[in-house]
Protein backbone atom coordinates (compact mmCIF):
# COMPACT_ATOMS: atom_id res chain seq x y z
CA UNK A 1 0.00 0.00 0.00
CA UNK A 2 1.43 3.39 -0.97
CA UNK A 3 1.63 5.71 2.02
CA UNK A 4 0.88 9.40 1.74
CA UNK A 5 0.69 12.34 4.17
CA UNK A 6 -2.65 11.10 5.55
CA UNK A 7 -0.91 7.86 6.62
CA UNK A 8 1.42 9.49 9.16
CA UNK A 9 0.22 7.24 12.00
CA UNK A 10 0.79 4.06 9.97
CA UNK A 11 4.24 5.28 8.94
CA UNK A 12 5.29 6.23 12.46
CA UNK A 13 4.04 2.94 13.94
CA UNK A 14 5.64 0.82 11.21
CA UNK A 15 8.94 2.73 11.33
CA UNK A 16 9.15 2.06 15.06
CA UNK A 17 8.05 -1.58 14.87
CA UNK A 18 10.43 -2.44 12.02
CA UNK A 19 13.36 -0.34 13.18
CA UNK A 20 13.37 -0.41 16.97
CA UNK A 21 15.64 -3.45 17.30
CA UNK A 22 18.07 -1.93 14.79
CA UNK A 23 18.11 1.51 16.45
CA UNK A 24 16.44 3.29 13.54
CA UNK A 25 16.08 6.79 14.86
CA UNK A 26 16.20 9.38 12.08
CA UNK A 27 12.44 9.69 11.56
CA UNK A 28 11.88 9.77 15.33
CA UNK A 29 13.96 12.96 15.51
CA UNK A 30 11.83 14.95 13.07
CA UNK A 31 8.41 16.51 13.43
CA UNK A 32 5.17 15.33 11.91
CA UNK A 33 5.10 18.12 9.31
CA UNK A 34 8.49 17.07 7.95
CA UNK A 35 7.42 13.42 7.78
CA UNK A 36 4.19 14.41 6.02
CA UNK A 37 6.30 16.39 3.54
CA UNK A 38 8.37 13.31 2.76
CA UNK A 39 5.24 11.19 2.38
CA UNK A 40 3.80 13.81 0.01
CA UNK A 41 6.95 14.33 -2.07
CA UNK A 42 6.36 13.25 -5.68
CA UNK A 43 9.88 11.76 -6.00
CA UNK A 44 9.73 9.68 -2.82
CA UNK A 45 7.67 6.49 -2.77
CA UNK A 46 6.84 5.02 0.62
CA UNK A 47 5.03 1.72 0.98
CA UNK A 48 3.62 -0.45 3.71
CA UNK A 49 3.54 -4.17 3.03
CA UNK A 50 0.34 -5.60 4.43
CA UNK A 51 -0.62 -9.07 5.58
CA UNK A 52 -4.39 -8.92 5.85
CA UNK A 53 -5.11 -5.92 8.07
CA UNK A 54 -1.60 -5.76 9.53
CA UNK A 55 1.31 -3.64 8.31
CA UNK A 56 4.41 -5.87 8.33
CA UNK A 57 6.95 -4.19 6.07
CA UNK A 58 8.28 -0.74 5.22
CA UNK A 59 9.86 0.36 1.96
CA UNK A 60 10.92 3.88 1.03
CA UNK A 61 12.42 4.68 -2.37
CA UNK A 62 13.95 8.08 -3.09
CA UNK A 63 14.14 9.17 -6.74
CA UNK A 64 15.09 12.83 -6.07
CA UNK A 65 18.55 12.50 -7.64
CA UNK A 66 18.12 12.18 -11.41
CA UNK A 67 19.08 8.72 -12.65
CA UNK A 68 19.21 7.22 -9.14
CA UNK A 69 17.01 5.42 -6.68
CA UNK A 70 18.04 5.08 -3.05
CA UNK A 71 16.39 2.55 -0.77
CA UNK A 72 15.99 4.82 2.24
CA UNK A 73 14.11 2.38 4.48
CA UNK A 74 13.60 -1.33 4.03
CA UNK A 75 12.54 -3.83 6.63
CA UNK A 76 9.93 -6.16 8.01
CA UNK A 77 8.54 -6.65 11.49
CA UNK A 78 10.30 -9.09 13.79
CA UNK A 79 7.86 -12.00 13.41
CA UNK A 80 8.04 -11.77 9.60
CA UNK A 81 11.83 -12.19 9.42
CA UNK A 82 12.98 -15.48 7.87
CA UNK A 83 9.65 -16.25 6.21
CA UNK A 84 10.31 -14.90 2.71
CA UNK A 85 8.59 -11.62 3.50
CA UNK A 86 11.75 -9.56 3.04
CA UNK A 87 12.50 -11.29 -0.27
CA UNK A 88 9.01 -10.46 -1.53
CA UNK A 89 9.37 -6.83 -0.44
CA UNK A 90 12.85 -6.51 -2.00
CA UNK A 91 11.59 -7.96 -5.27
CA UNK A 92 8.93 -5.25 -5.27
CA UNK A 93 11.57 -2.61 -4.53
CA UNK A 94 13.76 -3.81 -7.39
CA UNK A 95 10.85 -3.84 -9.83
CA UNK A 96 9.65 -0.37 -8.79
CA UNK A 97 13.15 1.11 -8.91
CA UNK A 98 14.14 -0.25 -12.31
CA UNK A 99 10.74 0.67 -13.80
CA UNK A 100 12.04 4.26 -13.66
CA UNK A 101 14.80 5.64 -15.90
CA UNK A 102 17.65 5.08 -13.43
CA UNK A 103 21.26 4.03 -13.78
CA UNK A 104 22.01 3.52 -10.10
CA UNK A 105 20.01 1.68 -7.44
CA UNK A 106 21.62 1.80 -4.04
CA UNK A 107 21.19 1.70 -0.28
CA UNK A 108 23.22 2.02 2.85
CA UNK A 109 23.09 -0.25 5.84
CA UNK A 110 24.59 -0.29 9.29
CA UNK A 111 26.33 -2.81 11.50
CA UNK A 112 23.41 -2.44 13.91
CA UNK A 113 21.01 -3.74 11.24
CA UNK A 114 20.00 -7.38 11.17
CA UNK A 115 23.13 -9.59 11.01
CA UNK A 116 21.89 -11.15 7.75
CA UNK A 117 21.23 -7.77 6.08
CA UNK A 118 24.47 -7.45 4.10
CA UNK A 119 24.23 -11.02 2.78
CA UNK A 120 20.58 -10.45 1.87
CA UNK A 121 21.44 -7.26 0.00
CA UNK A 122 24.30 -8.99 -1.84
CA UNK A 123 21.96 -11.82 -2.87
CA UNK A 124 19.59 -9.12 -4.10
CA UNK A 125 22.25 -7.82 -6.49
CA UNK A 126 23.81 -5.02 -4.45
CA UNK A 127 27.60 -4.73 -4.25
CA UNK A 128 29.36 -3.13 -1.26
CA UNK A 129 31.40 -0.17 -2.42
CA UNK A 130 32.20 1.96 0.61
CA UNK A 131 32.70 1.69 4.36
CA UNK A 132 31.97 4.68 6.56
CA UNK A 133 32.14 5.31 10.28
CA UNK A 134 29.35 7.39 11.78
CA UNK A 135 28.95 8.18 15.44
CA UNK A 136 25.57 8.98 16.93
CA UNK A 137 24.24 9.34 20.42
CA UNK A 138 22.36 6.25 21.57
CA UNK A 139 18.64 6.91 20.93
CA UNK A 140 17.78 4.79 23.98
CA UNK A 141 19.64 7.27 26.20
CA UNK A 142 18.00 10.20 24.41
CA UNK A 143 14.53 8.86 25.19
CA UNK A 144 13.66 8.29 21.51
CA UNK A 145 13.56 4.52 21.98
CA UNK A 146 12.96 2.48 25.11
CA UNK A 147 16.04 1.20 26.92
CA UNK A 148 14.82 -2.33 26.14
CA UNK A 149 15.20 -1.73 22.37
CA UNK A 150 17.98 -3.55 20.54
CA UNK A 151 18.95 -5.84 23.43
CA UNK A 152 21.79 -7.30 21.31
CA UNK A 153 23.53 -3.89 21.29
CA UNK A 154 25.19 -2.89 24.58
CA UNK A 155 23.62 0.06 26.33
CA UNK A 156 26.47 2.15 27.73
CA UNK A 157 25.03 4.30 30.47
CA UNK A 158 27.30 6.62 32.42
CA UNK A 159 28.42 5.35 35.78
CA UNK A 160 27.23 7.53 38.68
CA UNK A 161 29.56 10.50 39.06
CA UNK A 162 31.32 9.82 35.73
CA UNK A 163 29.81 12.82 33.97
Amino acid sequence: MRLGPLNLDIYRRLFREVGEDWLWVSMLEVGDDEVRGILAHPSIETYSMRDGDRDIGLLELDFRVPGECEVVYFGVVKDAIGKGTGRFLMNQAIAKAWAQPIERFWLHTCTFDHPAAVGFYRRSGFTPYKLMVEIHDDPRLMGLLPKTAAPHIPLLESAPGAE
